[in-house]
């Protein structure tokens, strides 16, 4: 690595860590900034001014702004994400779990959705301007166009409703056979997965295509060399990198349509649980749930731009 490219790198790494520091202040003043009073909330209509005052002092909301912050920034740097404000548990604690879940489908997704779309994809390039190429690119074209939520839907009503192939609601802990995983995942997963190829499966054709152009490609195919000899032996080397950079922004994705899926389907992951702590008024879940989601993205994003500047520096070199 040369030092031009370490610094690059560098820069890249600061600039997401000042973006997360834009981002937990971001998340903290936009939360403190919710219409209404999340004492009442809690306690509901019939409380007292005494029982709301009481504990409105309790979660120190009649203190200044500026001074919650620094209590509340000081934690996070400690590792201490606050309490609950509804079930009086660390936030760490109820997390942990959802986020384990969490991981769990946008994993399987991947497994799912990664390899397919790197297939489709070279498929399309290999075969470019073909019948076959104008079919995938309008099939990833209308998924791409089609919302998540309208995906998860038409599959609750087809499958569940309908059909009644598959459960309407992913439950996770009634797994205890292939059959039961295959039926608690396969709605999500496919919802996800329908997004995530065909945006995937567009920008590698656009990838392998850019690379089956140039000349070198044609040079080879001039004198003879196979097509399956050229791919393997010449073509994926020069597109793992920009494949890399395709594959995280794709699942960057991903973080989005998760908060959706798990809404629809009722999965047991850390978007649900964001989405129903943003009811309860649970606002130090509610701040653990963003910040998480927001690293996850820019971890993401991160890893694509390294990959993207590895990649430029070793064209530079050839």
């Amino acid at each position: 690595m040369t030092a031009r490219l370490g610094e690059a790198i560098a820069l890249r790494v600061g600039a997401s860590l000042v973006s997360l520091v834009f981002v937990v202040v971001a998340v903290f003043f936009i939360t403190s900034a919710l219409p209404g009073d999340v004492a009442e909330a809690l306690l509901g209509q019939a409380a007292t001014p005494d029982a709301i005052a009481a504990l409105r002092h309790s979660l120190r909301l009649d203190q200044p702004v500026l001074l919650r912050f620094a209590g509340w920034a000081g934690g996070l740097l400690r590792g201490d994400f606050g309490t609950s404000l509804v079930s009086h548990q660390p936030v760490l604690s109820m997390v942990h779990d959802r986020l384990l879940h969490s991981l769990l489908l946008a994993g399987i997704t991947t497994l799912f959705a990664v390899p397919a779309a790197l297939l489709l994809g070279t498929l399309s390039a290999i075969f470019r301007n073909t019948v076959f190429d104008r079919t995938i690119s309008l099939l990833t074209l209308c998924v791409v166009s089609v919302p998540e939520f309208l995906i998860a839907t038409l599959a609750v009503l087809v499958f569940a409703v309908e059909l009644h192939l598959l459960p309407a609601l992913a439950s996770i802990s009634d797994i205890h056979s292939i059959g039961s995983f295959l039926a608690a995942f396969s709605m999500p997963v496919a919802t996800l997965g329908c997004v995530i190829i065909g945006q995937m499966a567009r920008m590698t054709r656009a990838v392998m295509v850019n690379v089956l152009s140039s000349s070198w490609v044609e040079m080879a195919m001039l004198k003879g060399v196979s097509p399956a000899f050229i791919i393997l032996r010449h073509v994926l080397p020069n597109v793992i990198a920009p494949l890399f950079n395709v594959i995280a922004l794709s699942l960057s994705y991903l973080l989005g349509g998760v908060v959706i899926v798990e809404s629809v389907f009722h999965y047991p992951g850390i978007a649900s649980l964001m989405v129903d702590s943003v009811a309860s008024r649970d606002i130090p879940l509610v701040q653990t749930c963003a910040i998480i989601f927001c690293a996850a993205y820019l971890l993401l994003t991160t890893l694509a731009d390294i990959v993207a500047l590895c990649s430029s520096q070793e064209r530079t070199r050839a």
